[in-house]
């Protein structure tokens, strides 16, 4: 792999961070952010989901609408879907952890617009949490034409995420409620690590 076509994380620098500070719009700032997600992983597509379910919702359910988008053609701003427990849920809405899916057989089993995705040669997926306490109001999804993911992109992306969080509203009244996720092996593990 040359040079050139090395995921790099040089995109996010301090003068970046302070630029993306000055924004006087969110729009502005994601367009900011969005730059530089094409450096860190080009051919890839870009999208923010907010959680906006509240307790009138059903339990074991998210209402999630696109806040961003990259392919807006595509995929439309305040187009809205409806998740279920599944894996990918528990991940980032019950554990709030990063869900990272590599392989067109991962995207056609987590997502129901699989279909969609396929007509656009999407491969895979990093999706990260956007947390306000112990809650996901959003997700930053970042999904690429490439079947795996580099080390240096899905940090790239993660730290993207964690400098598009201030424009990213929580909505008021978020509430949603699935059971309690199962023990984690590796949580335990280092749970009983760290005890001893």
């Amino acid at each position: 792999m040359d040079s050139t076509s090395t995921p790099t994380t040089t995109a996010i620098t301090a003068q970046f961070l302070d630029e993306l500070a000055a924004a006087q719009s969110a729009d502005e700032a994601l367009r900011q952010i969005d730059l530089r997600r094409l450096r860190i992983a080009p051919g890839s597509i870009f999208s923010i989901q907010q959680n906006v379910t509240t307790a009138r919702d059903t339990a074991g359910e998210v209402l999630l609408r696109r806040f961003y988008s990259s392919e807006a053609q595509t995929f439309p701003v305040n187009g809205a879907k409806r998740k279920t427990l599944t894996r990918w849920t528990e991940c980032l809405f019950v554990r709030g952890q990063v869900f990272i899916g590599e392989g067109e057989h991962v995207l056609a089993q987590t997502f129901d617009d699989y279909e969609q995705m396929r007509a656009c040669n999407l491969r895979s997926v990093v999706n990260v949490p956007m947390m306000q306490g112990a809650l996901c109001y959003a997700t930053f999804n970042v999904f690429g034409t490439r079947a795996r993911w580099q080390p240096e992109e899905i940090l790239g992306i993660r730290l993207l995420a964690l400098a598009a969080a201030r424009w990213v509203p929580c909505v008021p009244g978020l509430d949603y409620r699935f059971p309690p996720a199962a023990p984690h092996p590796a949580r335990e593990l280092g749970a009983a690590l760290t005890m001893r």
